[in-house]
């Protein structure tokens, strides 16, 4: 459940050695300290820290990006969080903390309460369900950035084991978001190239500009 300062130190020196960044969460503030002199890229509050004010602010006095979870959260707990902290260099995840998560309790769509309410914060998702879809519908509703939890067995002892993805689950997991990222395109409705041979095989009508109908033989 918690490692040393000097195994802390053993992970930095694995993962600098193959270009890995990492970071850990903080449950207390001396163990910011201890994280910090790590340089990680950023501090990661989890759910049940979100009421700890004074431990949200030292994080943010790193000078790194924070990010704060939600889970067993109410809105108005989630805004007194921000306010303690302030929306620069914010980050929020929504999240259910339950371990695994039933589908019903995943509520993706506070994804998009949350960046309406903070439109300049990125929003994210931490998921503890198990399988696949969820998450990446919440990248279909505008997650920023994901976090799953990842063990080697899902059948191994431990709280998190059976809400955590094995790592061809994270290999696939990566490839199907990067697929929902591009397949959702700018909004913008437009004619692509590979469209053409078959609405040329096709269609029966086309269009003027002026709006009206020219009809093409079959």
């Amino acid at each position: 459940m918690e490692f040393s300062a000097a195994q802390y130190a053993e992970i930095d020196a694995h993962c600098r050695a193959r270009g890995v960044a990492w970071t850990a969460s903080c449950w207390d503030e001396p163990s910011v300290d201890v994280i910090a002199a790590f340089d990680p890229p950023f501090f990661k509050a989890a759910s049940a820290c979100l009421t700890d004010h004074d431990l949200l602010r030292k994080m943010k006095a790193t000078g790194r990006p924070l990010v704060i979870s939600t889970g067993m959260s109410t809105m108005d707990e989630i805004d007194e969080a921000v306010r303690a902290v302030g929306t620069d260099g914010l980050l929020i995840a929504h999240s259910t903390s339950t371990y695994p998560c039933p589908a019903a309790d995943l509520n993706l769509r506070v994804i998009r309460t949350l960046a309406e309410r903070w439109p300049t914060v990125p929003i994210g998702y931490s998921g503890h369900e198990t399988g696949l879809a969820t998450t990446l519908a919440a990248v279909a509703l505008g997650a920023r950035f994901v976090e799953r939890h990842v063990t080697l067995d899902r059948s191994l002892w431990g709280s998190d084991q059976a809400a955590s993805v094995e790592l061809q689950g994270l290999d696939r997991l990566v490839r199907d978001i990067r697929d929902v990222e591009s397949s959702l395109g700018d909004g913008v409705k437009r004619v692509y190239e590979h469209e053409l041979g078959a609405m040329k095989r096709l269609r029966r009508v086309t269009s003027r500009a002026d709006g009206e109908p020219v009809f093409v033989a079959a």
